[in-house]
């Protein structure tokens, strides 16, 4: 009975191992079949992140409270007078005006004294002097007269005008 009960421990041992490679066997089978699974579930590694409008969006609104932000605090240093230089010091600058990319005229009090500078690259030249709160004499000076006429009216002697000169430039017209 002993070579019966060897054999039947043997027998069992090995059903035992049999059992254990096939579960074995099964488990690598359904690695191998949800693969795709097992490395969606890995978050390490993945090379393109997933930009979806919700992303997007929140990028853009980011941007633009950061830009909301840049604005208000220059508005609001303008508003208080934060701009360095500009506290009552004895030149104050009380207009200008651009003439071209480069060229500019200004009007700037010192004391009592107003004066018209014209600057351009490397040239600052004193063009005016006048005495303070005169800006009647500089408005009275700087509006045109006003047009006579309806526009239509303006437009026909501008016509004929441009016309008259181009007839004249070209030898009389008739050709």
């Amino acid at each position: 009975m002993n070579r019966f009960a060897a054999r039947g421990a043997l027998l069992a041992v090995s059903a035992t191992a049999f059992g254990a490679s096939t579960v074995a066997h099964a488990a690598d089978i359904n690695a191998v079949n949800n693969a795709a699974k097992i490395a969606s579930g890995v978050g390490a590694g993945s090379a393109v992140p997933a930009l979806g409008v919700g992303a997007v969006l929140q990028t853009f609104v980011g941007l633009a409270v950061v830009i909301a932000l840049v604005f208000g605090c220059a508005w609001l240093a303008r508003r208080f007078g934060l701009q360095p230089g500009q506290r009552g010091g004895l030149v104050k600058t009380v207009g200008g005006a651009s003439l071209g990319g480069k060229e500019r005229v200004a009007v700037i009090e010192i004391g009592d004294t107003w004066l018209v500078l014209g600057a351009a690259p490397g040239n600052v030249r004193l063009l005016h002097t006048m005495p303070a709160g005169s800006a009647s004499a500089v408005t009275a000076a700087a509006s045109p007269a006003p047009l006579s006429g309806t526009f239509g009216q303006r437009f026909r002697d501008a016509l004929k005008g441009e016309v008259g000169k181009r007839l004249n430039a070209n030898g009389g017209g008739d050709r």
